[in-house]
């Protein structure tokens, strides 16, 4: 009986060290090693939000992906886009003022990964929509809410690099 114990023991053992096959790599195409990141463009009238949008973009691959940043004439994909809207929303007033209690902003994208060696469209989201809020009581502004705004979309969309093509 205690033999049995010990070899089931040593197998639990072996079971457990070996993991269960389990990765811990993220689902990235290997194919591709460079990527250029366009400047993004936008139909909205307000000042800077596809600079924020690009660099946030290009933060997140360097730092999430095994990809790395190239210029366009050397990069292995291009990743392009562009800001749609970007709409305001109010969620409860204060009683008090009038003034809102907390702000949601959507924002609408679309973007598309292409590879520049074959011309292959990879990824393409023509609609890809974000929300992020904001609370104007306790000091936050509309910027703070882009800020959130921009980097939230960044994730959404290297997360969706991820896929395999």
């Amino acid at each position: 009986m205690r033999r049995h114990l010990q070899s089931t023991a040593a197998i639990m053992i072996i079971f457990l060290a070996s993991g269960c096959s389990y990765s811990t790599t993220r689902p990235f195409s290997a194919d591709i090693q460079t990527v250029h990141v366009e400047m993004f463009h936008s139909k909205e009238f307000r000042r800077g939000l596809e600079f924020r949008l690009t660099e946030s973009i290009t933060k997140r691959i360097e730092t999430d992906t095994p990809y790395r940043i190239a210029r366009r004439d050397k990069a292995d994909a291009v990743l392009s886009g562009e800001i749609l809207s970007v709409d305001n929303r109010t969620f409860g007033d204060d009683f008090d003022n009038d003034l809102p209690r907390e702000i949601g902003s959507t924002i609408e994208i679309r973007f598309r990964l292409k590879d520049m060696r074959t011309g292959d469209i990879l990824l393409e989201r023509p609609r890809f929509v974000y929300q992020a809020a904001y609370i104007p009581p306790v000091g936050e502004t509309f910027s703070d809410g882009m800020t959130r705004g921009m980097d939230g979309l960044a994730q959404q969309i290297v997360e969706a690099m991820e896929t395999d093509w």
